[in-house]
């Protein structure tokens, strides 16, 4: 797995490119799989992800890989927050700075 990471930047750590729907794709299909119902190329960013198939500790997995893989540290308060895929990019973009 290659490691994106981040890179200082004005003081301030940031990631070397956006985090987007398209990662947070395959992070989702790597560590919890895929539901044979859902069809992830399709426009799911606001579609939650109970309906989507994922419960809480598909998300939890989720959270870890994006932090190994992008060396950031997201609060656990996203787990319960983000409910849909836009939410959870947005929140992984926030915490990245």
């Amino acid at each position: 797995m290659a490691t994106t990471g981040k890179i200082f930047l004005e003081g301030v750590f940031v990631l070397e490119k956006a985090f987007t729907i398209e990662d947070l794709k395959r992070i989702l299909a790597e560590g919890a799989g895929i539901s044979e119902n859902i069809d992830l190329s399709a426009d799911i960013l606001d579609i939650e992800f109970a309906m989507l198939g994922y419960d809480s500790l598909a998300l939890l997995e989720t959270a870890g890989r994006i932090e190994r893989e992008y060396g950031i540290s997201l609060d656990e308060s996203i787990l319960g927050d983000a409910t849909t895929p836009r939410a959870f990019v947005d929140a992984v973009c926030a915490s990245a700075g």
